[in-house]
């Protein structure tokens, strides 16, 4: 099968007119031309004679790249048609020696056509000059009646005065461009060079087709070819035989118009979340014959990505279910009974996607079918249920080494946390176990004196309960003067925190709340908006050393500086703006300074009345929302419409939820997975890769990363902030493993004992286990320079201590 070549007209009276793009390209071969006998003369052709290459002026032969296929492209060969060998000729015949390219001359009609017919040149180039002399027209279009001519490229010369004439002429007679004449050397030679490495090879890749329909012809396997907009354009005899319809019966047709495909148009929208991205999707769906009859089938859909890396066919591989094996009988299956309510919605109806489980004992009860299919009415099967049961029917077929291969996959997949790594430490490196092995512990299982002074900055005292502002403009001027540049990574919160007495989180949020018009959203007013950031934050413990007010404020600007970037801007809608800065505020609401574990260990109240799952996580979360919608005078939601609250509410707790490290790897792979690494697809266009991030999953996903790396961007401040975080949030630790020993518990993090504790390498186990991994997807995803040039200093910062054996936060000052 071929295509008609592009017909264009061109204008090539300057040397050089398009780009030439080099060397001239090797010709190509004679399997993709037919037969080529090895004569220099055509016996009995009159006014015909050849002109060989001279000198080294051939071009280097090179392959052509035709998809995964290589074609291999011989000497071109080049009939000039001219009723005498004028200056034009000569130029085109020195042009053609110039590029390596066989050249053969006819003068006359009949010995054009009988040379065509025997050597199957690749360009013909008639004289259109003088038609008296010559009828080029009628020459072009007996060419072009040959069967051989299909992928011939034919040029006709015109006068310059005719240059400005319409094309029409030339396009009905069958030439494929228009040369406005010009003798020079090097207009001929661009012209040629424009041909071979435009029409000439598109003309090659096009001959090449036929050996891939020829493969579909034979294929044993139904094939079935359809548009972007699901109109069929190809099925291969396999497929028509399959399902029963003659040659050419489907061609043209809309999927929705043809019985047997009324539900694939369906499944393919359901499924082009995937395969819009450029991932094929392979499942079993049942369909039905022209002549009634049910066939299960299992399909593989690959989208063929086009012009403009856009999606332009649909391929579908469809291989016959034989129904003799038990795990065909279990993969997932699309419904064809579903019903659609109208022509327009044919597409929109729903498609169950069911699992059909393998029946065991035939002479089982009525009420167990009758169980099974109200299950199978439901779409309740697991994503990954789906996933076993493909890789479980795809053992059937394989060798032993891959079928052992894929019982390793299985075992794998059956565990409860895919995303999450089996965390190995080096026996060498105490610090990282106690770091991984205490934030990723659920508190269920018992884990394996010279102190610092670790606050390196002095908090200023003041009143317990400084009267808060009533608006924005009666901020005092050095509180005015702290918070200017919160819009910047570089902003200083503990500076906040001391012209605050202990009490940023008000004051950041009332201007960062107000620069993302938080109370408009809401439809709330700025004096319950700060009410209700009074009561939030004094319910932080300002007693802790680093789970207080001041770490909220701090993941709140840098929630919100990431929600300033660019790409999080074109992704995330109003409604995750705000979940995101709102999440932030609270997600430490009431942090008792104990981890998770400690909580479990101790039997705590929290821990057995949120059953010893992200306990401190979910008592942020429940916390914030009682203490706001308990009082009037707090609620900030209270002028909400109920679906549009609950919305907003679900993408809170979903946030605060995040923060649990429990789930750090799950998190941060799922976003690797799922975000980063299609968007690493280049032939991926923009509008379908803002598609993919804008679907509700994905955002999910990006708003979940989003608030985790906030939370833990400590090593990414500058360095004097990041020793600051480093010797707080140490102290906490110290703190804890001091109550642990003292009350005999578990202790969860051995290593931070504050006699023993080497500070520099606990920060380099957590940059190492936790931050550089998911600040390198972050940073792929919104383009973060600035942090991640604080974080290689803090690294560096970290190394260069713990190289010189010191376990404290600061090298010891020099002497004098």
């Amino acid at each position: 099968m071929g295509c008609a070549p592009s017909i264009h007209a061109a204008d090539s009276q300057e040397p050089g007119g398009e780009d030439a793009p080099g060397p001239a390209a090797p010709p190509s071969s004679p399997a993709a031309h037919g037969h080529k006998t090895a004569a220099l003369v055509l016996p009995g052709s009159a006014g015909l004679a050849e002109s060989e290459p001279r000198g080294g002026a051939k071009g280097t032969i090179a392959d052509v790249q035709f998809g995964p296929m290589r074609i291999h492209q011989d000497q071109l060969q080049v009939l000039l048609v001219f009723t005498k060998e004028d200056s034009q000729c000569n130029g085109f015949r020195k042009a053609c020696e110039k590029a390596g390219f066989k050249c053969m001359i006819a003068k006359e009609p009949r010995a054009a056509l009988d040379c065509f017919l025997d050597k199957l040149h690749d360009i013909v180039i008639i004289d259109h000059r003088i038609p008296r002399q010559m009828n080029a027209e009628a020459l072009c279009r007996s060419i072009k009646a040959s069967k051989f001519s299909e992928n011939t490229v034919i040029v006709g010369v015109v006068r310059r005065v005719d240059r400005d004439l319409s094309v029409m002429s030339f396009i009905s007679a069958g030439f494929t461009r228009r040369f406005t004449e010009n003798p020079s050397i090097t207009a001929c030679y661009n012209e040629l060079l424009q041909l071979e490495f435009g029409e000439v090879r598109s003309q090659l890749k096009l001959r090449a087709c036929n050996s891939v329909f020829t493969a579909l012809e034979k294929s044993q396997e139904a094939v079935e070819i359809t548009s972007e907009s699901h109109i069929i354009q190809y099925v291969n005899p396999a497929f028509e035989r399959t399902m029963g319809y003659q040659s050419g019966e489907l061609i043209g047709k809309e999927l929705g118009e043809v019985p047997i495909n009324e539900k694939k148009a369906d499944l393919l929208d359901t499924i082009n979340s995937c395969i819009r991205i450029g991932k094929e999707w392979q499942g079993v769906y049942y369909s039905k014959k022209k002549n009634g009859d049910n066939v299960q089938q299992n399909v593989k859909i690959i989208p063929v990505v086009g012009q403009g890396g856009k999606i332009r066919h649909y391929v579908s591989i469809i291989r016959v279910c034989n129904g003799n094996s038990e795990t065909e009988k279990t993969h997932e299956r699309v419904a064809s009974d579903s019903q659609t309510d109208s022509q327009t919605n044919r597409r929109k109806s729903s498609v169950d996607i069911r699992c059909v489980s393998s029946r065991t004992n035939e002479a089982s009860t009525q009420r167990r079918h009758s169980s099974l299919a109200r299950i199978h009415s439901m779409n309740i099967e697991a994503p990954i249920t789906k996933v076993i049961n493909i890789i479980s029917a795809a053992q059937e077929s394989t060798p032993m080494p891959v079928t052992e291969a894929l019982d390793r996959v299985l075992e794998i997949l059956r565990t409860t946390e895919l995303y999450s790594p089996q965390f190995r430490a080096r026996d060498d490196d105490p610090h990282a176990t106690a770091l991984v092995g205490g934030l990723l512990s659920d508190g269920l299982r018992k884990l394996p004196k010279s102190e610092y002074v670790l606050g390196t900055k002095t908090v200023q005292q003041g009143p317990s309960s400084p009267v808060a502002p009533t608006s924005l403009q009666e901020v005092p001027s050095r509180i005015a003067q702290a918070v200017e540049d919160e819009a910047l990574w570089d902003f200083d919160i503990f500076e906040l925190e001391a012209v605050t007495y202990n009490r940023p989180l008000i004051y950041l949020a009332l201007k960062t709340y107000a620069r993302f018009r938080i109370c408009e959203y809401l439809n709330c007013s700025e004096t319950t908006l700060r009410a209700w950031l009074e009561v939030i934050e004094a319910n932080y413990h300002s007693d802790n050393p680093y789970h207080n007010s001041t770490h909220a404020a701090d993941v709140l600007q840098a929630t919100a500086y990431f929600l300033s970037r660019e790409r999080i801007k074109e992704v995330l809608e109003p409604v995750d703006e705000v979940a995101a800065l709102i999440a932030a505020t609270i997600h430490d609401v009431d942090h008792p300074g104990r981890t998770n574990a400690f909580l479990c260990n101790s039997g705590s109240k929290l821990a057995i009345l949120y059953n010893d799952i992200a306990v401190l996580e979910s008592h942020h979360a429940a916390l914030a929302f009682q203490l706001t919608v308990g009082n009037d005078k707090y609620n900030i939601f209270k002028n909400m419409e109920r679906s549009q609250y609950r919305v907003l509410r679900q993408g809170i707790v979903d946030m605060v939820l995040a923060t649990e490290m429990t789930k750090h790897f799950e998190h941060v792979n799922r976003f690797v997975t799922s975000v980063t690494k299609p968007l690493e697809n280049e032939e991926l266009e923009t509008e379908a890769s803002s598609a993919l991030l804008r679907t509700p999953e994905n955002r999910t996903l990006i708003k979940r990363m989003m608030i985790k790396c906030a939370d833990v961007s400590n090593p990414c401040r500058a360095l004097e902030l990041c020793i600051e975080w480093a010797a707080r949030i140490s102290e906490e630790y110290f703190s804890q493993t001091d109550e642990e020993k003292q009350r005999n518990l578990p202790v969860v993090m051995p290593a931070f004992d504050r006699s023993t504790c080497s500070i520099p390498k606990a920060q380099l186990s957590f940059m190492d286990y936790f931050i550089t991994e998911m600040f390198d997807a972050w940073d792929a995803f919104i383009g973060l320079p600035e942090l991640m040039q604080h974080l290689d200093n803090n690294f560096k910062y970290w190394k260069g201590l713990d190289d010189m054996k010191l376990r404290s936060l600061r090298p010891p000052p020099e002497n004098p």
